[in-house]
């Protein structure tokens, strides 16, 4: 009977499930309300952490092993393929996150690619060999290629958008395989061109019509990941201290005493430092917000790179390395600097006024005289209190008044 509501029932729950299994992929608004991370964003986060541990502890043992010129590039690299996977998957998702089924597995997709990309890792450190690193990033960008034609086929609107987005990440994919099976060897070069290609189609792509990304969404989204890659950071630093422990036969002394307490004290200062800044004040043009997109590069590779240093520390104080005090105090305290400058480029120099905007480099140029004094525990103490005393500074002195920050936002 058409008219029985029991006989009616089951056809609307047929479409429903249907539509959970295939929806169209239409822009999500940019006025809508508590848009916040889902699971499988953060689920895909920690997949990235897990690229960024192996990449930090790489890095680790090349700055003790005091092979510089050759783990810190390596270092850069392979961040960067971390970084833009995540940065990909980010802006996409707060546009057109409909979490159908088909958009979930394609995410796996890009998740396994990601998680392929990290098994490499080791083999670019110790052999140069590029080849698995390569094929989990065009998985991952493959699975990539796919959310974009499905949005450029839903989305009408933005169909040149996603539409240039597909075809520049495919262009740079063949870019990637010829890369990886070159006749002639000249990584690093070729590895800046292609990074620059990846870092321009975006731009390029947004020009035709912006995508409807999220504000709130996209600066919660960069917190929580920089506070995974902050805890990271943590356990890296933590485990290098209990091996310490463990392998010491006289018990924990006054210096790795110190740069515990120091460490710790970065490390919490970093943290007060990012969530102390309103990141929705800067994303207001299509040009900040690629520069603030952008610079994040640089906040989560030195948010990793300080448990690297500290982690050299560590070995340095316990005669595990061949690196000297010098050397480890500057693995931790070049980190440090490198993040409060990108976090002065990215915010800062656009919201704060007069003699406020020569702090941060001021600051930066104090703590890259501490490791001058040659001593590790102590001089690792001393950044830390100090980098501690720039946040109360800028608490007290330097942060804009509620009028002033209501202005930025209006």
């Amino acid at each position: 009977m058409p008219n029985d509501p029991d006989h009616a029932m089951p056809s609307t729950d047929a479409k429903t499930a249907d539509d959970a299994w295939l929806k169209p992929m239409k822009p999500r608004q940019p006025s809508e309300e508590k848009r916040g991370a889902t699971p499988l964003e953060l689920l895909f986060d920690l997949v990235c952490v897990v690229a960024i541990a192996i990449a930090s502890l790489q890095l680790h043992h090349g700055l003790s092993e005091q092979h510089f010129t050759e783990a810190i590039p390596l270092y850069l690299m392979v961040f960067f393929t971390i970084w833009w996977s995540w940065m990909n998957f980010t802006w996409f998702a707060s546009a057109y996150d409909n979490d159908d089924t088909a958009y979930r597995l394609v995410t796996f997709v890009q998740m396994m690619g990601l998680l392929v990309l990290a098994a490499g890792i080791n083999k670019v450190f110790i052999q140069h060999d590029f080849s698995v690193c390569v094929l989990g990033y065009l998985i991952m960008r493959f699975g990539l290629v796919i959310q974009w034609i499905r949005a450029g086929i839903s989305d009408v609107e933005h169909r040149k958008t996603a539409f240039r987005y597909a075809g520049g990440i495919v262009l740079a994919q063949v870019g990637w395989i010829v890369y990886q099976f070159k006749l002639v060897t000249f990584t690093q070069i070729e590895f800046l061109a292609l990074a620059l290609f990846e870092l321009a189609v975006p731009i390029w792509a947004e020009k035709a019509n912006t995508t409807t990304w999220h504000p709130e969404h996209i600066a919660e989204r960069y917190g929580l990941f920089s506070i995974i890659v902050l805890g990271e950071t943590i356990m890296a630093s933590f485990s290098a201290i209990n091996t310490a422990l463990m392998d010491s036969k006289t018990g924990i002394d006054a210096p790795l005493i110190c740069l515990m307490i120091g460490g710790m004290m970065m490390l919490f200062s970093i943290w007060w430092s990012y969530f102390d800044r309103e990141p929705v004040c800067v994303l207001t043009s299509f040009k900040k917000v690629f520069y603030w997109g952008y610079g994040h590069y640089f906040i989560f590779l030195s948010i990793a790179a300080v448990g690297a240093g500290l982690a050299v520390g560590v070995e340095a104080i316990t005669k595990h390395s061949e690196i000297t005090n010098q050397q480890a105090e500057y693995a931790i305290a070049i980190p440090l600097s490198i993040y409060s400058l990108a976090v002065w480029l990215i915010h800062d120099l656009q919201t704060d006024k007069g003699w406020r905007k020569l702090w941060h480099p001021l600051s930066v140029l104090l703590i890259l005289l501490f490791p001058l004094w040659g001593n590790i525990g102590y001089g690792t103490l001393a950044i830390g209190i100090f980098y501690a005393l720039t946040i109360v500074f800028r608490q007290v002195f330097l942060v804009d008044s509620h009028a002033e920050k209501q202005e930025i936002i209006d």
